[in-house]
């Protein structure tokens, strides 16, 4: 864990709920992430999203006004490419996902197929199909091994929430018993290959996030302050459902003093400077 004496160096970032919601930015994201830049810090954007590559997220998060590099932006689809690139090179997959999946395994030169492949993969679709997943639980019976890109039961959309890749592998799993390995939040190999990436080290990182069960759980197990918004899924009122808390709980990222160790913030009573709500 963290001391006092050592300064905060570096943020990893949750987008969904912490920076946007949808395609609309949280009041005061632009802020922050413009400070963090100005007092010479690193920051990385997460994201158990895999529909989308770094570069759709860029252009996405750029129409809503946040301006943020292809290179400051880490999915799970990348992060499960990155393990299996470490446990199979070369390898052969059936992937169940969208381009930010597919494109993220062709680039670690896994070729993909649905005959006989080493790995199935499923991953974050808004077009989820009976014959697509049925292929899937055909595959893993036949001797596949399953990996999914995160564990989210739903996630957001502008009608509310959708069924998302957790609930999908549940069954999936339920058809075939057999469990996924996970590799998104709150699986620490997210976190530590985020970390990588940001060649950061976790006593001098900050992870802030909106949710307990993956934010705010993987940032603990790998060591690092954890800062709650109260902005998207996590309500003030679950927190106290879980057996660990954050170090810090704010209601927006906005809140978030650039720089402070979580556990020496004063709440402010107003916005920080250049923060309009």
């Amino acid at each position: 864990m963290a001391t006092e004496s050592t300064s905060i160096e570096n943020y990893l970032i949750d987008m969904d709920g912490v920076l946007m919601h949808e395609s609309q930015p949280v009041p005061g994201a632009d802020a922050f992430l413009h400070a963090v830049t100005d007092a010479g810090l690193g920051y990385l954007v997460l994201t158990n999203n895999s529909i989308f590559t770094a570069r759709d997220l860029q252009v996405r998060l750029r129409d809503a006004g946040l301006a943020i590099p292809t290179e400051r932006i880490w999915t799970s689809a990348l992060a499960t490419a990155q393990f299996l690139h470490s446990q199979r090179p070369g390898g052969t997959a059936h992937a169940v996902g969208e381009a930010g999946l597919t494109t993220a395994l062709h680039d670690i030169g896994y070729v993909l197929t649905d005959r006989s492949p080493e790995y199935v993969v499923l991953g974050e679709t808004r077009t989820y199909s009976f014959e697509a997943i049925t292929r899937a639980i055909r595959l893993v019976r036949d001797g596949a091994r399953f990996i999914a890109t995160n564990p989210d039961p739903t996630g957001p959309s502008t009608e509310g929430l959708l069924p998302a890749t957790g609930a999908v592998a549940a069954l999936i799993t339920k058809a075939t018993g057999v469990v996924p390995y996970f590799v998104g939040k709150p699986n620490p190999l997210m976190m530590r290959s985020a970390l990588n990436t940001l060649q950061a080290h976790s006593e001098t990182t900050v992870m802030i996030g909106d949710r307990m069960d993956t934010d705010v759980v993987s940032g603990l197990e790998a060591g690092m302050e954890t800062v709650l918004v109260l902005s998207g899924i996590t309500s003030a009122a679950d927190i106290d459902r879980f057996p660990y808390r954050p170090t810090l709980v704010l209601e927006s990222i906005a809140r978030l003093p650039v720089g402070v160790r979580p556990g020496q913030v004063t709440i402010p009573t107003q916005p920080l400077a250049g923060v309009t709500e």
